[in-house]
């Protein structure tokens, strides 16, 4: 795939970029992290409103970690769940500013969705948001009848999100029992390097993710940069075989675009089932762009994706 060049933002991302115009351009190390997970949640919220309608939504906690579960439509049969994992550089966000993509994921997909609120760095590094979510599955399936799941699931992630739903993926294969059956991946960060084209092309401040914000989310998630070679924390480094169906959705304007490529390209040698979609005119973050301008390129891959898992977890029980 070629490199991405000048910028062309579609249209209604450009409006997209402008709602969060000067948030990626603030030193997160000058500013209270309370602080900045506070603007960064606030921003979002608004864009959590309106969207589908879930047939049913249950709150619950467990392995201590607090969780929401949509189901689109009501079945007396036990269904398949994709487990989502939302971004925010491992540090900030939560469930409830990845609401919206959650429900429209359903919907998309006709499955349930369970949206995960990990523990997140630097209070939490690697890796213990990979055991705790490691954990969290386990006890998942074990009770998965309880909430009119099957024990079959799917994982997808954005940005921080794709990267731990990668790990996992990892951590599974190997497992005497693994459940897994489809694995999604947008706009994922793979790898602790900033050397690359994408991120000297867009790595400046003028677009949602910077270099200097990336280096500081790997800071807190992995502090020990010893430790940042592990292939759970860069699964670009890690064996990549034998993993269940993969879709991946990049952005071309994106600082992660050519880690996103390289993990593509490794994924397809290894032999694994892959679709990669790269959405022009898009930047790090778009796919929330549906809930906050309702962007129909966003609408659209979520709608591809959703259409991944429905095919991939779909006939499984």
């Amino acid at each position: 795939m070629s490199e991405p060049r000048a910028i062309d933002l579609d249209p209604e991302i450009a409006s997209f970029v402008r709602l969060a115009e000067g948030l990626g351009q603030i030193d997160a190390s000058a500013v209270p992290l309370e602080t900045l997970r506070e603007s960064a949640r606030a921003l979002r919220l608004p864009w959590n409103d309106g969207g589908p309608t879930m047939a049913a939504t249950r709150e619950m906690e467990l392995e201590g970690l607090r969780c929401r579960l949509h189901h689109p439509v009501s079945t007396d049969a036990l269904e398949p769940a994709t487990i989502y994992l939302h971004g925010g550089g491992w540090t900030l966000l939560d469930i409830d500013t990845h609401d919206n993509l959650a429900r429209r994921l359903a919907l998309e997909s006709g499955r349930p969705v369970m949206l995960v609120d990990y523990p997140r760095a630097p209070e939490s590094s690697f890796p213990l948001p990979l055991l705790r979510l490691q954990d969290f599955i386990a006890e998942l399936t074990r009770r998965s009848a309880d909430f009119g799941l099957a024990k079959s699931f799917a994982l997808c992630g954005d940005s921080a999100g794709a990267n731990l739903a990668l790990a996992l993926a990892l951590m599974l294969r190997d497992a005497a029992e693994n459940n897994l059956r489809a694995l999604g991946l947008i706009y994922g960060s793979y790898v602790d390097r900033y050397d690359s084209p994408s991120h000297r092309a867009f790595g400046g401040g003028d677009l949602p993710l910077s270099t200097a914000r990336m280096r500081w989310f790997w800071d807190n998630y992995v502090p020990n940069a010893a430790e940042r070679g592990d292939p759970l924390a860069s699964p670009l480094h890690a064996d990549l075989t034998g993993l269940p169906p993969v879709m991946m959705t990049i952005a071309q304007y994106d600082i992660l675009y050519d880690e996103n490529i390289a993990v593509a390209d490794r994924l397809g040698a290894a032999g694994n089932e892959l679709s990669v979609r790269v959405y022009p005119g898009t930047v790090h973050g778009f796919v929330e762009a549906a809930g906050a301008v309702g962007a129909v390129i966003a609408e659209r891959a979520i709608h591809d994706m959703g259409k991944f898992l429905r095919h991939q977890i779909g006939n499984h029980e």
